[in-house]
């Protein structure tokens, strides 16, 4: 058989692997869905993730918070800066992008735990005029369902004058890098 004739045959056994290596590929990325709507000075969220990866692993990412700077590209500083029965206090600090724009941001939200069920945030100090968030944690057949749903006021131009958009962006983004980190752990 000469070379010619086993190229054809080579490409397509290539295509093939890597059509199913699309779909499988495919399988395992998150849906993610996220609602914003503007209420008074308030923007509402409302998120849910449905991942192929046990609740376990997608508590372990979420609660992750001295190592969210490797998990979240728009913070600089993440860490623990205090416990207190169920809650841990958490400082926060990095820079939120919108197309050209950016602004820094930091915070210190007490965050709740109930293990495996649910994380309630609500910030102490920082650049929002108000930020409260829960979310939930549910198995499914095919893994984990997050239910993420905050009340954001903010302080900051740029997300006063870009509004829904500009918070759907950063909830959206944060979203699938935790998911992205769900997904990397799980295939370790």
């Amino acid at each position: 058989m000469n070379r010619h004739q086993t190229m054809p045959g080579l490409r397509r056994v290539a295509a093939i692997l890597l059509l199913i290596l699309s779909f499988a590929a495919l399988g395992a990325e998150a849906e993610i869905l996220v609602a914003v709507e503007k209420i008074g000075d308030a923007f509402l969220v409302d998120a849910t993730v449905a991942i192929q990866v046990p609740l376990r692993t997608a508590w372990e990412v979420l609660t992750d918070f001295d190592n969210m700077v490797s998990i979240l590209s728009n913070l600089r500083l993440s860490k623990i800066i205090r416990r207190k029965g169920s809650s841990v206090f958490v400082m926060q600090e990095g820079t939120a992008k919108y197309g050209f724009f950016s602004y820094s941001f930091a915070s210190v939200r007490e965050i709740q735990l109930e293990p495996m069920k649910r994380i309630l945030a609500i910030q102490l100090t920082g650049n929002a005029k108000r930020f409260e968030s829960e979310m939930t944690l549910s198995e499914t057949a095919g893994g984990t369902r997050l239910r993420y749903r905050a009340e954001i006021v903010p302080d900051s131009g740029i997300a006063r004058t870009f509004g829904g958009p500009f918070v759907q962006h950063e909830v959206e983004e944060q979203l699938a890098l935790m998911a992205a980190e769900m997904t990397r752990r799980e295939a370790r």
